[in-house]
C-alpha cells in the first residue's frame, strides 16, 4: 500500500512576493548566516531569508558592515542555502563589490547566485544605483534595493540616524523608490524611515516594501535574527522587539554543565560507554 507523503510547503519565488503585495498579505524576512539557524528559520515558516552583511556585526564582531567581504557572504550563503527549502534566499552585496564598475558588479552578483545559490541580491543606494539595478535585472539577476539608512554609508551619513525627516528629504526618498522600481527592483528595503514616508512609498509602488524601523505599513518586515532572540550585545535599536533571550538560556546551560563536570555529576554511567563483563574480565586477567 502506498502512503501519502505530507505536502511540503510551497517554495517562495518572485511571483509569490508580488502576489502577496496584490492581496495585501504581510510577509516576514529574517537574517541567517549558518546551517542550523537557517534551518530553524525556514522550518518556522519565514518567507525570505537575508544573508546580510550584518554578519559583520553579529557574527564577526566588526564595528560596522564595511569590512565584510564577498567571501564571507558567499561562505555563509552556501550554508544557508543547504538548510533552506521554502524561503527565498537573498544575499547582500558587501561594500566594495558594486562600486567599481557595472561589469564587476555583475560578476560578483553572479558568484553569489551561481556558487552560493542566492535567488536575489540586495544592494544599497537610491537614484545613484538605478543604472546598476537595471544592468543586473537585464542580466536576469533579481534585485532588492535599499534606501533610507544605508549602513554601508555610515561614514557619509554620520551615524545610524533616521532618514527622510524633512519634506525635502522625504520627497527625495519617494522619488528614489519610484526610480528603483522603474529600474526593475522587485522589492525595496526602507530602513529607519518615518512611518508616514514608508506608508506613502508602500502605497505608491507596485513592488513590495521591506521595512526595518519604518513602521507597520510596509508589505514585509525584516529583522536581524540575533536581535530578535537576544543574541546581540549592547543597546538594541528602538524598533527591535526581543521575543526570546537565548543568550540567557545558553549561559545557564553552560554554567550548569560546568558545575556538573566539576562536581563529578557529569558524565554518569548512562552517558558514557562501558565494556562487557567478559571483556573487562579478560583485561583484568591480562593485568595480573
Amino acid at each position: 500500500m502506498a502512503y501519502l507523503q505530507p505536502d511540503k510547503p510551497e517554495k517562495v519565488y518572485l511571483p509569490a512576493i508580488l502576489a502577496a503585495k496584490e492581496k495585501g498579505e504581510k510577509l516576514v524576512c529574517l537574517t541567517a548566516y549558518d546551517y542550523p539557524t537557517a534551518r530553524i528559520v525556514d522550518e518556522a515558516g519565514v518567507d525570505m531569508i537575508l544573508v546580510g552583511d550584518s554578519i559583520g556585526n553579529v557574527i564577526h564582531g566588526y564595528g560596522n558592515t564595511i569590512p565584510v567581504s564577498l567571501e564571507e557572504i558567499l561562505s555563509a550563503l552556501i550554508a544557508v542555502k543547504r538548510a533552506t527549502e521554502r524561503a527565498m534566499v537573498i544575499a547582500d552585496m558587501p561594500y566594495g563589490t558594486y562600486h567599481v564598475s557595472d561589469a564587476e558588479t555583475v560578476r560578483n552578483a553572479l558568484k553569489l547566485m551561481k556558487y552560493g545559490g542566492a535567488e536575489a541580491v540586495k544592494l544599497e543606494g537610491g537614484r545613484n544605483r538605478v543604472k546598476l539595478v537595471k544592468r543586473l535585472v537585464d542580466e536576469e539577476i533579481p534585485v532588492v534595493a535599499h534606501i533610507g539608512l544605508t549602513p554601508q554609508s555610515v561614514y557619509k551619513l554620520g551615524g545610524y540616524r533616521v532618514q527622510g525627516r524633512t519634506a525635502e528629504q522625504a520627497k527625495r526618498l519617494i522619488e528614489d523608490a519610484k526610480l528603483l522600481e522603474e529600474a526593475g527592483a522587485f522589492a525595496i528595503v526602507l530602513e529607519l524611515v518615518p512611518r508616514e514616508v514608508a506608508e506613502i512609498i508602500t502605497k505608491e509602488l507596485e513592488i513590495s516594501t521591506i521595512g526595518i524601523g519604518a513602521g507597520a505599513e510596509c508589505d514585509i518586515q525584516v529583522l536581524v535574527l540575533h536581535d530578535l532572540i537576544g543574541m546581540t550585545f549592547g543597546r538594541l535599536p528602538r524598533f527591535v522587539r526581543q521575543y526570546a533571550d537565548i543568550r540567557d538560556v545558553m549561559t545557564g546551560a553552560i554554567q550548569n554543565w560546568s558545575n556538573d563536570v566539576k562536581s563529578g555529576a557529569y558524565p554518569n554511567d548512562s552517558e558514557s560507554y562501558g565494556l562487557t563483563a567478559d571483556v573487562l574480565a579478560e583485561i583484568n586477567k591480562a593485568d595480573e
